[in-house]
């Protein structure tokens, strides 16, 4: 039996992680689950998963559980109780399904510790992809990719020689807004943002999404996973989200991964690699199927692709600057204090205005981050 560790229980992934484990009970152990702040909510997961302990970020919402949990699993709190909750004695494999920057420290620590990591945390491999692969070489530990398209260039590069590799070649369904063109978005609203075609998930990544910026993140984070150039990296719109990506190859051949848009087949596949366990998710009826299509993407309408290439190509601390910044245009937009089309502005404001710094550490990195918040603060409070 696996003991695995799930930082971010109650989101998207977090949710569907616990129920790949609810379907599984023989291979998998939830040693540790961790949360933002929804007390009510981790309490319902302690209580059907018995964890030896669970870990909210926010002391207070820490607090209130605290307050009427009288059972066996220990409660911890804030940034060093997420720590230690990553580093959890007798935890194999850690979930990191927090959202943004934030989910930097505790891989670092689980990396430091051992752990394995089954990441859906793309911003780790963003802002830090060099510290994070490096610190996983020298621990012996593995990096198994639970995003849908990094799941599926795995997939098609077991058993390959990276040196065979032409091009890694990166789907997206092109969000909510495929095919409309800048005029037409000014004034979109948060609702129309929100309703993504193919995929449920958080509503960060879902305007993530719908700008492209995740998109962009996802070539920073091929570019770490799979050692290949961004030269070598390309990016196909793919309204039906069925073909999850592609690995083309020197002799011609491409090879795909297809199947359902469900999230809990990649995570049980990175939680159970090499192995493959049987599962009753969704199958592919390819009579039901009437085209599968492809398109390049709109890069001079939908610029957070085109920016997210111009920072990983420039490296550094860049990256760190074009997480930061779009962190906080997006958490801006979804309270509605921004336009949609500002968000692009406010990225490359950010990016403009920082000068790069290479090799950097831990701390050089929080310290880029919160330069770039608070930049993109004063912006949105002068506009």
């Amino acid at each position: 039996m696996k003991n695995i560790a799930i930082l971010g229980s109650t989101g998207s992934i977090g949710t569907q992680t616990l129920d790949v484990v609810r379907r599984n009970p023989d291979e998998f152990h939830v040693s540790v689950i961790a949360a933002n702040s929804s007390d009510e909510m981790l309490e319902k997961q302690i209580e059907e998963f018995s964890p030896e302990a669970a870990v909210l970020f926010d002391s207070e919402a820490a607090a209130r559980l605290r307050s009427r949990y009288t059972g066996k699993t220990k409660i911890l709190d804030g940034k060093q109780g997420l720590i230690d909750g990553a580093v959890y004695p007798d935890v194999d494999t850690v979930v990191t399904s927090l959202m943004g920057f934030a989910g930097l420290a505790p891989t670092l620590a689980a990396l430091d510790a051992g752990k394995n990591i089954a990441l859906a945390n793309k911003e780790t491999l963003v802002v830090a992809g060099e510290l994070v692969m490096r610190r996983a070489e020298e621990k012996g530990v593995s990096i198994l990719p639970v995003d849908s398209e990094h799941c599926a260039l795995f997939q098609c590069l077991v058993g390959e020689k990276r040196d065979t590799v032409e091009k890694l070649i990166l789907t997206a369904s092109g969000g909510p807004f495929r095919g409309k063109k800048q005029g037409e978005l000014k004034n979109v609203s948060i609702k129309d943002c929100l309703s993504h075609p193919t995929w449920s998930m958080g509503k960060k990544i879902t305007v993530d999404s719908a700008t492209l910026v995740n998109k962009g993140l996802e070539v920073i984070e091929a570019h770490w996973l799979y050692n290949v150039p961004y030269e070598k990296i390309d990016v196909v719109v793919h309204p039906q989200s069925i073909v999850h990506s592609m690995a083309a190859f020197h002799d011609g051949a491409v090879m795909a991964q297809l199947g359902m848009p469900d999230m809990r087949l990649p995570i049980q596949y990175a939680l159970t690699y090499p192995n493959r366990l049987t599962s009753a998710f969704p199958r592919l009826d390819f009579s039901e199927i009437s085209s599968l299509t492809f398109e390049q993407p709109d890069t001079d309408t939908f610029r957070g692709l085109k920016l997210a290439y111009e920072a990983g190509k420039t490296g550094g601390t860049m990256p760190c600057i074009l997480n930061g910044a779009n962190e906080e245009a997006v958490a801006a937009f979804l309270q509605g204090k921004i336009g949609f089309l500002d968000i692009y502005e406010l990225i490359e404001q950010a990016m403009n205005k920082r000068e790069v710094k290479y090799a950097p550490t831990y701390e050089l990195l929080c310290e880029e981050d919160e330069w770039a918040r608070d930049f993109v603060k004063a912006r949105i409070a002068g506009k």
